[in-house]
């Protein structure tokens, strides 16, 4: 099994929580470090026992580590790992947990080749989460059984593909490859998409009706209790995809509103149908 000297984990939140929590159980580094941005957040994820040790030090954590792993919100990202170019070590791997992944990767990419002592970055996606967030949430079974992708482009070193790899499979992940532009494709479609569809649904829903919902309602709405912070940074990270999506939905939705104008119940049935066949494919 994999194992790394010292882990840094920059951002310990629900993620990175579970990331290091994980890594520790499983033994896979000497040592699990997590860094924090304020002394508030250090004393919130070191209570919670998730790493080794909590620091506010962030050039010292990444000139010791041999893994970095970057789960900050993904518009912050790339300024993380710009932190590790400048403090880390260029035999050290770098990735992240960002929801979208082109600019993130191209841009990682673009700093990678400018400079000669860069850690090495690939750039990852753990499909795992929770409308909870904050390291009080975080568990470390949180990626077992769950996929991760990682996106590898022309530019990516091949030993550091394999480390980054074997961290996931080690914490029970099931690790995918896309491109970093198929990736974003595919979850502006499965992930970015249904969220902002919950938020507005449940942001339309008038207050009097509130007493009226029932499960239809709150399975429906249940992901629009996710950090609305986060998500706007999500959905602005990976805007034409989004936007492609959000279209295909609008011209799928305004058939179903025609149907029912037109009283025309074998289109109304057959969008159903379609609806409750591609739902069920996917099981429980």
């Amino acid at each position: 099994m994999i194992r790394f000297g010292t882990v840094a984990i920059v951002g310990v939140g629900l993620l990175g929580g579970s990331i290091g929590a994980a890594v520790r159980q499983r033994s896979l580094a000497a040592s699990v470090v997590g860094v924090c941005r304020s002394e508030a957040s250090r004393q919130r994820a070191e209570a919670c026992g998730l790493v080794d040790r909590c620091t506010t030090n962030l050039p010292e954590a990444l000139a010791a580590a041999d893994l970095i792993v970057i789960c900050t919100p993904v518009g912050s990202i790339l300024d993380g790992y710009r932190q590790a170019v400048q403090h880390g070590r260029p035999d050290a791997v770098a990735t992240d947990a960002g929801s979208s992944k082109t600019r993130i990767v191209r841009g990682a990419d673009l700093i990678q080749e400018a400079s000669l002592a860069a850690p090495r970055f690939v750039g990852s996606h753990p499909l795992a989460g929770d409308h909870r967030s904050g390291p009080e949430a975080a568990r470390a079974d949180l990626l077992e059984g769950r996929t991760v992708v990682v996106t590898p482009t022309e530019a990516t070193d091949p030993a550091a593909l394999t480390a980054v790899v074997g961290l996931w499979e080690a914490l029970g992940a099931k690790v995918e490859r896309l491109s970093p532009e198929d990736h974003d494709a595919t979850l502006a479609q499965s992930s970015h998409l249904p969220h902002l569809l919950a938020s507005v649904l449940a942001a339309t829903t008038p207050e009097q009706c509130l007493a009226w919902t029932a499960g239809g309602w709150r399975d429906s709405t249940r992901i629009a209790a996710g950090d609305p912070e986060l998500w706007a940074d999500i959905l602005l990270s990976n805007p034409q995809p989004v936007i492609d999506a959000a279209n295909r939905f609008e011209e799928s939705l305004s058939l179903a509103v025609d149907a029912i104008d037109a009283g025309d119940r074998e289109t109304l049935v057959r969008i159903l149908q379609q609806g409750s066949a591609r739902r069920n494919a996917v099981g429980n």
